[in-house]
Formats: C-alpha cells, structure tokens, sequence
C-alpha cells in the first residue's frame, strides 16, 4: 500500500504492507514480549523503493510487515531545500518511525541506505537487527590526483564567483560538475549534487562500534563501488556481525544473485524473529 506522510515539512513518500492474510496485530512472542515483525528498506542513491522490491517480496514470505521507503529527494518524496547530510536523513527516519509508532524495526540499507542505517542503528539500541547490503559508511581512500582536482577546483570556484557573482557562478559550476562526475551525480538535480558530494565524505567509521544490534553484511565481491574491504572493516567494527559474500556479484548483490541472497535473508530473518 502506497502512503505519504509530512516529515521534516517534506512529503515523505513509502509502502507499507503486511504478508497476506495476516492481521494488522500480529505478533510472535520472544524473551521481549510481543513484537510485530517489522523491516525498513532504505534504498541506495539515485534509486527509490521499487529498487527494492525482490527484497520485499522475500521479506513478506517471512512473515515481515515491510516498510519501503523513498528517501527525501527521491522516488514521490520531495526534495530537500537544504544541503542535507547523513544525519538529516536519519534524523528524517527517526520522525517518520516515530510517527509510525514501529517497535524494534528490522533495518535493511544498500549503499547509501546503509548510512543512514549505521548511524540510526548506533544511536538506537532498540533496532531489533540490520542488514548491510554493499553498504556504504567508509570514506575511501583518496590519492594524490584526487586532492589536486578538489583543490583546483576550489580555486576555480573562487575565481569564478569574482567574476561571474554567485548565481550564474553555480549554474557553471553545475554544469562543470555534471560533465566530470559519476553518472550519479550527472543525473541528479543540482541540490541533490550538492547532497551526493556531501553524504560520500562522511566517514561513519567511528559509529561502527556503537551498533549493538545483531547485523548481516551481504556483498558483492566483484563490488566497484563499496569494495568488500570496507565489509571487512565493519565486519572487524561491529560487535556482532557476520559477512556472508557472493562471487561474481557487483554493487547490487541482491539482483545479481538472488536466489542465494533470498536464502540468505530468509533464514537471518527467520532467526531474529525468534530472538
């Protein structure tokens, strides 16, 4: 079921489903109580919910109620008027499951949806579990000429700005951008660009630690984007954690292989809602 919601004065827009046949209450008692079984997906960037729409149909056959959401600026949700970070979209996630009044969410993030995913669950103990998908987090490694382009590009933006003034400065600026970044960026509007260089410099190493929730690391190892060094790290990082890999597979490990990620995420699910 396809709903909006107003979060941080933005529509917010998600589906949120139930398996089939089951009731809106339903619950499995634990050692905590009655819970609902009930997982967030969070997309990468320049996707939306229906990129993640395998996942859900595994996650509903497990008997999950599932939340797919479009984050702010992709997908039916507006965009932000702001140059937001990592910690205005978990901060945005943070409203909107309060707003929905979820119980020890199960949290499912690829790539940037991972982000926002590692710093929620850091800062909230109650997650119930995660899963990491070619997850992003850590900040790469940048070599020499990375730094001169930065660099030199700062300079020419100054420049420009004295000579153009700052609007028609940006729009050149824009399009600079757009010719020299990933297809990402290329297809992003011009505050989403802003956003993306923003959110790929922020290195969430240090939150690592502080997950205590039970997490799934699930990779691609021929992944380009997030390699699967940076799965290793957060597997060595979070206390409870557990990397499962998929040879062959890219940054999308989930669509490149999904018969052994099905079965993967069906028996991880099938555990914690016995926990």
């Amino acid at each position: 079921m396809e709903k909006d919601i107003t979060i941080r004065s933005l529509r917010f827009h998600y589906t949120d489903n139930r398996p089939s046949g089951c009731p809106a209450a339903t619950a499995v008692t634990s050692d905590r109580g009655a819970w609902e079984p009930t997982i967030i997906l969070m997309h990468g960037w320049g996707c939306d919910h229906t990129t993640l729409a395998s996942v859900e149909s595994v996650a509903l056959q497990s008997g999950y109620r599932v939340v797919n959401v479009d984050f702010q600026g992709f997908g039916k949700s507006e965009e932000p008027c702001a140059v937001w970070g990592v910690e205005d979209y978990t901060c945005a996630m943070e409203e909107f499951i309060e707003a929905l009044g979820i119980r020890n969410p199960v949290l499912l993030g690829h790539s940037f949806g991972g982000r926002v995913g590692i710093l929620y669950a850091s800062r909230h103990p109650e997650v119930k579990a995660m899963i990491l998908v070619d997850a992003a987090g850590i900040k790469p490694r940048r070599s020499f000429g990375y730094y001169r382009k930065v660099y030199t590009f700062k300079a020419i933006k100054r420049m420009m700005y004295l000579i153009y003034g700052k609007s028609k400065a940006e729009r050149k600026l824009d399009a600079r951008r757009a010719k020299a970044g990933s297809s990402d960026y290329a297809s992003a509007s011009p505050m989403m660009r802003r956003i993306l260089s923003r959110v790929v410099n922020e290195d969430l190493t240090d939150r690592l630690p502080l997950v205590k929730a039970p997490v799934l690391l699930v990779w691609g190892e021929n992944d380009t984007a997030t390699p699967l060094s940076d799965a290793r790290t957060m597997e060595c990082l979070i206390p409870d954690a557990g990397l499962v890999s998929f040879p062959g597979c890219g940054h999308y490990s989930f669509l490149d292989n999904p018969v052994q990620f099905a079965a993967v995420l069906r028996s991880f699910l099938g555990e914690i809602a016995k926990k």
